[in-house]
Protein backbone atom coordinates (compact mmCIF):
# COMPACT_ATOMS: atom_id res chain seq x y z
CA UNK A 1 0.00 0.00 0.00
CA UNK A 2 2.64 2.29 0.87
CA UNK A 3 4.44 2.34 -2.54
CA UNK A 4 0.47 3.75 -3.89
CA UNK A 5 0.53 6.15 -1.35
CA UNK A 6 3.85 7.58 -2.16
CA UNK A 7 3.34 7.79 -6.02
CA UNK A 8 0.07 8.97 -5.20
CA UNK A 9 2.07 12.36 -3.55
CA UNK A 10 4.67 12.45 -6.26
CA UNK A 11 1.96 13.32 -8.66
CA UNK A 12 0.63 15.83 -6.33
CA UNK A 13 4.07 17.64 -5.47
CA UNK A 14 4.69 17.27 -9.66
CA UNK A 15 1.26 18.98 -10.16
CA UNK A 16 1.63 22.03 -7.95
CA UNK A 17 5.47 22.45 -9.07
CA UNK A 18 4.63 22.27 -12.70
CA UNK A 19 1.87 25.06 -12.14
CA UNK A 20 4.67 27.53 -10.23
CA UNK A 21 7.41 26.64 -12.51
CA UNK A 22 5.45 28.27 -15.25
CA UNK A 23 3.73 30.92 -12.72
CA UNK A 24 7.76 32.21 -12.21
CA UNK A 25 8.88 31.50 -15.39
CA UNK A 26 6.27 33.80 -17.23
CA UNK A 27 6.53 36.62 -15.03
CA UNK A 28 10.50 36.10 -15.65
CA UNK A 29 10.18 37.05 -18.75
CA UNK A 30 8.02 40.02 -18.39
CA UNK A 31 10.18 41.09 -15.62
CA UNK A 32 13.76 40.71 -17.36
CA UNK A 33 11.83 41.89 -21.16
CA UNK A 34 12.95 38.13 -22.48
CA UNK A 35 10.33 36.09 -24.92
CA UNK A 36 8.84 33.27 -22.59
CA UNK A 37 9.56 31.20 -25.38
CA UNK A 38 13.25 31.54 -24.70
CA UNK A 39 12.39 31.16 -20.61
CA UNK A 40 10.50 28.30 -21.52
CA UNK A 41 13.24 26.97 -23.64
CA UNK A 42 15.82 27.06 -21.21
CA UNK A 43 14.73 27.08 -17.26
CA UNK A 44 11.14 24.96 -17.55
CA UNK A 45 12.55 22.87 -20.15
CA UNK A 46 15.90 22.27 -18.23
CA UNK A 47 14.13 22.07 -14.98
CA UNK A 48 11.81 19.68 -15.77
CA UNK A 49 14.25 17.92 -17.23
CA UNK A 50 16.24 17.48 -13.65
CA UNK A 51 14.49 13.85 -12.99
CA UNK A 52 15.53 12.39 -16.18
CA UNK A 53 19.21 13.50 -15.21
CA UNK A 54 18.81 12.16 -11.93
CA UNK A 55 17.69 8.88 -12.97
CA UNK A 56 20.30 8.05 -16.18
CA UNK A 57 23.19 9.41 -14.46
CA UNK A 58 22.23 6.63 -11.73
CA UNK A 59 21.56 3.87 -14.17
CA UNK A 60 24.95 4.30 -15.59
CA UNK A 61 26.79 4.38 -12.60
CA UNK A 62 24.59 0.98 -11.37
CA UNK A 63 25.69 -0.33 -14.38
CA UNK A 64 22.24 -0.41 -15.94
CA UNK A 65 22.80 1.82 -19.14
CA UNK A 66 19.88 0.41 -20.85
CA UNK A 67 17.54 2.34 -18.32
CA UNK A 68 19.44 5.43 -19.01
CA UNK A 69 18.96 5.26 -22.67
CA UNK A 70 14.80 3.71 -22.44
CA UNK A 71 14.44 6.68 -20.39
CA UNK A 72 15.66 9.55 -22.16
CA UNK A 73 14.43 7.96 -25.08
CA UNK A 74 11.33 6.78 -24.00
CA UNK A 75 10.57 10.18 -22.56
CA UNK A 76 11.14 12.17 -25.52
CA UNK A 77 8.31 10.01 -27.46
CA UNK A 78 5.98 10.38 -24.52
CA UNK A 79 7.11 14.31 -24.49
CA UNK A 80 5.39 14.68 -28.03
CA UNK A 81 2.88 12.23 -28.22
CA UNK A 82 1.42 12.28 -24.38
CA UNK A 83 2.52 15.43 -23.17
CA UNK A 84 1.39 17.70 -26.14
CA UNK A 85 -1.72 15.35 -26.53
CA UNK A 86 -3.35 15.39 -23.20
CA UNK A 87 -3.31 19.35 -22.66
CA UNK A 88 -4.63 19.52 -26.17
CA UNK A 89 -7.64 17.10 -25.37
CA UNK A 90 -8.58 19.32 -22.19
CA UNK A 91 -7.72 23.10 -24.00
CA UNK A 92 -6.42 23.47 -27.48
CA UNK A 93 -3.24 24.49 -27.79
CA UNK A 94 -3.04 28.33 -29.77
CA UNK A 95 0.43 27.38 -31.08
CA UNK A 96 -0.64 29.05 -34.27
CA UNK A 97 -0.17 32.18 -32.34
CA UNK A 98 4.01 31.72 -31.22
CA UNK A 99 7.04 31.38 -33.33
CA UNK A 100 8.93 27.63 -32.26
CA UNK A 101 10.69 27.13 -35.53
CA UNK A 102 14.50 28.18 -34.38
CA UNK A 103 13.77 25.67 -31.21
CA UNK A 104 11.91 22.89 -33.51
CA UNK A 105 15.53 23.41 -35.45
CA UNK A 106 17.32 22.78 -32.96
CA UNK A 107 15.80 19.70 -31.25
CA UNK A 108 15.39 17.86 -35.07
CA UNK A 109 19.25 18.68 -35.44
CA UNK A 110 19.68 17.47 -31.67
CA UNK A 111 17.44 14.03 -32.73
CA UNK A 112 19.17 13.35 -35.76
CA UNK A 113 22.61 14.01 -34.54
CA UNK A 114 21.68 11.63 -31.28
CA UNK A 115 20.24 8.43 -33.69
CA UNK A 116 23.54 8.73 -35.90
CA UNK A 117 25.74 8.52 -32.86
CA UNK A 118 23.48 5.68 -31.56
CA UNK A 119 23.13 3.64 -34.43
CA UNK A 120 27.56 4.19 -35.42
CA UNK A 121 27.85 1.98 -32.11
CA UNK A 122 28.27 2.18 -28.07
CA UNK A 123 28.05 5.78 -26.97
CA UNK A 124 30.82 6.54 -25.38
CA UNK A 125 32.89 9.86 -23.50
CA UNK A 126 34.06 10.78 -27.25
CA UNK A 127 29.85 10.86 -27.84
CA UNK A 128 29.47 12.65 -24.66
CA UNK A 129 31.50 15.39 -25.60
CA UNK A 130 30.17 15.76 -28.86
CA UNK A 131 26.73 16.00 -27.75
CA UNK A 132 27.63 18.51 -24.62
CA UNK A 133 29.58 20.84 -27.49
CA UNK A 134 25.99 20.68 -29.25
CA UNK A 135 24.11 21.87 -26.65
CA UNK A 136 26.53 24.92 -25.55
CA UNK A 137 25.92 25.74 -29.56
CA UNK A 138 22.30 25.75 -28.80
CA UNK A 139 22.20 27.86 -25.86
CA UNK A 140 25.02 30.34 -26.76
CA UNK A 141 22.85 30.75 -30.05
CA UNK A 142 19.79 31.48 -27.72
CA UNK A 143 21.33 33.50 -25.45
CA UNK A 144 22.51 35.87 -28.08
CA UNK A 145 18.58 35.93 -29.38
CA UNK A 146 17.12 36.73 -26.15
CA UNK A 147 19.89 39.49 -25.46
CA UNK A 148 18.72 40.93 -29.36
CA UNK A 149 14.66 41.03 -28.57
CA UNK A 150 15.69 42.89 -24.81
CA UNK A 151 18.14 45.06 -26.75
CA UNK A 152 15.20 45.68 -29.83
CA UNK A 153 12.87 47.09 -26.57
CA UNK A 154 10.08 44.93 -28.07
CA UNK A 155 6.99 44.34 -25.19
CA UNK A 156 6.23 40.79 -24.35
CA UNK A 157 2.24 40.27 -24.56
CA UNK A 158 2.14 37.39 -21.43
CA UNK A 159 -1.52 38.17 -20.45
CA UNK A 160 -2.79 36.44 -17.14
CA UNK A 161 0.43 37.05 -15.29
CA UNK A 162 1.23 39.49 -12.89
CA UNK A 163 3.55 42.95 -13.98
CA UNK A 164 3.77 44.16 -9.96
CA UNK A 165 4.93 40.44 -8.84
CA UNK A 166 8.08 41.23 -6.73
CA UNK A 167 11.15 39.51 -7.79
CA UNK A 168 11.18 37.75 -4.20
CA UNK A 169 7.98 35.96 -5.10
CA UNK A 170 9.13 35.40 -8.54
CA UNK A 171 12.20 33.24 -7.30
CA UNK A 172 9.85 31.43 -4.81
CA UNK A 173 7.97 30.23 -7.48
CA UNK A 174 11.11 29.41 -9.40
CA UNK A 175 12.37 27.51 -6.80
CA UNK A 176 9.77 25.74 -5.75
CA UNK A 177 9.41 24.18 -9.24
CA UNK A 178 12.64 23.63 -9.58
CA UNK A 179 13.06 21.37 -6.54
CA UNK A 180 9.70 20.10 -6.64
CA UNK A 181 9.70 18.61 -9.64
CA UNK A 182 12.48 16.53 -9.47
CA UNK A 183 11.71 15.16 -5.98
CA UNK A 184 7.91 14.76 -7.04
CA UNK A 185 8.96 12.57 -10.23
CA UNK A 186 11.64 10.47 -7.97
CA UNK A 187 8.91 9.84 -5.55
CA UNK A 188 6.41 8.23 -8.30
CA UNK A 189 9.18 6.76 -10.59
CA UNK A 190 10.88 4.85 -7.37
CA UNK A 191 7.34 3.92 -6.50
CA UNK A 192 5.91 3.07 -9.60
CA UNK A 193 8.93 0.76 -10.29
CA UNK A 194 8.52 -1.03 -7.07
CA UNK A 195 4.89 -1.83 -8.00
CA UNK A 196 6.37 -2.66 -11.65
CA UNK A 197 8.81 -5.00 -10.37
CA UNK A 198 6.36 -6.87 -8.08
CA UNK A 199 3.60 -7.04 -10.84
CA UNK A 200 6.57 -9.06 -13.43
CA UNK A 201 7.79 -6.41 -15.32
CA UNK A 202 11.03 -6.49 -17.33
CA UNK A 203 13.82 -3.86 -16.85
CA UNK A 204 13.74 -3.25 -20.64
CA UNK A 205 10.54 -2.17 -20.37
CA UNK A 206 10.15 -0.08 -17.32
CA UNK A 207 13.50 2.06 -18.92
CA UNK A 208 10.88 2.30 -22.08
CA UNK A 209 7.66 2.79 -20.54
CA UNK A 210 7.36 3.50 -17.22
CA UNK A 211 10.60 5.54 -16.07
CA UNK A 212 10.06 6.91 -19.09
CA UNK A 213 6.62 8.23 -18.11
CA UNK A 214 7.36 8.77 -15.06
CA UNK A 215 10.29 11.46 -15.79
CA UNK A 216 8.11 12.86 -18.57
CA UNK A 217 5.46 13.58 -15.86
CA UNK A 218 7.04 17.26 -14.69
CA UNK A 219 6.68 18.31 -18.36
CA UNK A 220 3.08 16.93 -18.60
CA UNK A 221 2.25 19.00 -15.39
CA UNK A 222 4.11 21.97 -16.70
CA UNK A 223 2.44 21.94 -20.06
CA UNK A 224 -1.36 21.05 -18.11
CA UNK A 225 -0.99 24.26 -16.27
CA UNK A 226 0.49 26.49 -19.40
CA UNK A 227 -2.08 25.27 -21.28
CA UNK A 228 -4.37 26.19 -18.75
CA UNK A 229 -3.27 29.79 -18.60
CA UNK A 230 -3.14 30.40 -22.19
CA UNK A 231 0.83 29.73 -22.82
CA UNK A 232 1.24 27.31 -25.99
CA UNK A 233 4.14 29.22 -26.14
CA UNK A 234 5.31 27.98 -22.80
CA UNK A 235 3.79 24.69 -23.46
CA UNK A 236 5.08 23.57 -26.56
CA UNK A 237 8.47 25.27 -26.17
CA UNK A 238 8.93 23.20 -22.59
CA UNK A 239 8.87 19.90 -25.07
CA UNK A 240 10.97 21.15 -27.98
CA UNK A 241 13.87 22.30 -24.70
CA UNK A 242 13.35 19.24 -22.86
CA UNK A 243 13.78 17.21 -25.94
CA UNK A 244 17.13 18.46 -26.90
CA UNK A 245 18.49 19.06 -23.94
CA UNK A 246 17.40 15.40 -23.02
CA UNK A 247 19.55 14.17 -26.09
CA UNK A 248 22.33 16.22 -25.49
CA UNK A 249 22.38 17.70 -22.35
CA UNK A 250 21.81 14.36 -20.37
CA UNK A 251 23.31 11.80 -22.28
CA UNK A 252 25.91 14.01 -22.46
CA UNK A 253 26.45 14.16 -18.80
CA UNK A 254 25.28 10.38 -18.61
CA UNK A 255 28.38 9.62 -20.67
CA UNK A 256 30.99 11.05 -18.67
CA UNK A 257 30.43 8.18 -16.14
CA UNK A 258 30.17 5.59 -18.31
CA UNK A 259 29.44 3.81 -21.62
CA UNK A 260 26.12 2.99 -22.86
CA UNK A 261 25.58 0.65 -25.55
CA UNK A 262 23.15 0.47 -28.42
CA UNK A 263 22.04 -2.69 -29.36
CA UNK A 264 18.98 -3.27 -32.58
CA UNK A 265 16.80 -3.88 -29.63
CA UNK A 266 16.67 0.48 -29.35
CA UNK A 267 16.39 0.70 -33.25
CA UNK A 268 12.43 0.72 -33.24
CA UNK A 269 12.22 3.55 -30.06
CA UNK A 270 14.86 5.79 -32.11
CA UNK A 271 12.98 5.41 -35.13
CA UNK A 272 9.56 6.37 -33.29
CA UNK A 273 11.40 9.16 -31.46
CA UNK A 274 12.07 10.86 -34.52
CA UNK A 275 8.76 10.38 -36.32
CA UNK A 276 7.40 12.14 -33.09
CA UNK A 277 9.67 15.14 -33.62
CA UNK A 278 8.54 14.86 -37.51
CA UNK A 279 5.08 15.14 -35.95
CA UNK A 280 5.76 18.79 -34.97
CA UNK A 281 6.03 20.56 -38.30
CA UNK A 282 2.56 21.08 -39.01
CA UNK A 283 2.43 23.07 -36.07
CA UNK A 284 5.57 24.46 -36.20
CA UNK A 285 5.94 25.05 -39.84
CA UNK A 286 2.55 25.63 -40.91
CA UNK A 287 1.04 26.97 -37.28
CA UNK A 288 -1.42 24.69 -36.93
CA UNK A 289 -3.44 25.14 -33.32
CA UNK A 290 -3.41 22.02 -31.51
CA UNK A 291 -6.89 20.88 -31.40
CA UNK A 292 -8.87 18.27 -29.56
CA UNK A 293 -8.82 16.41 -32.36
CA UNK A 294 -5.17 16.62 -32.66
CA UNK A 295 -4.39 15.46 -29.04
CA UNK A 296 -6.47 12.71 -29.46
CA UNK A 297 -4.54 11.38 -31.83
CA UNK A 298 -1.34 12.15 -30.59
CA UNK A 299 -2.30 10.48 -27.53
CA UNK A 300 -3.85 7.53 -29.35
CA UNK A 301 -0.47 6.78 -31.26
CA UNK A 302 1.19 6.79 -28.20
CA UNK A 303 -0.91 3.92 -26.30
CA UNK A 304 -0.12 2.14 -29.82
CA UNK A 305 3.50 2.17 -29.24
CA UNK A 306 2.66 1.15 -25.94
CA UNK A 307 1.18 -1.64 -27.65
CA UNK A 308 3.55 -2.97 -29.55
CA UNK A 309 6.52 -2.88 -26.81
CA UNK A 310 4.34 -5.29 -24.81
CA UNK A 311 3.85 -7.30 -27.58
Amino acid sequence: MMPWLLSALGLVILLFAGDALVRGAVNLALRIGIPALIVSLTIVAFGTSAPELLISVSAVIDNAPGIALGNVVGSNIANVLLVLGIPAMISVLHTSQCDTRKGYFHMLGATLLFIALAWWGTLTWVSGLILLTALAAILAIMFRDALAHRDSGKEEDLDGVDPTMPGWRIGVFLVAGLVGLPIGASLLVENATIIALSLGVSEAVIGLTLVAVGTSLPELATTVMAARHGKADVALGNVIGSNFFNLLGIIGIALLFGPIPTGAEFNLDLAVMLVAALLLIPFVMFRRDITRLWGLGLTALYLVYLAILFI
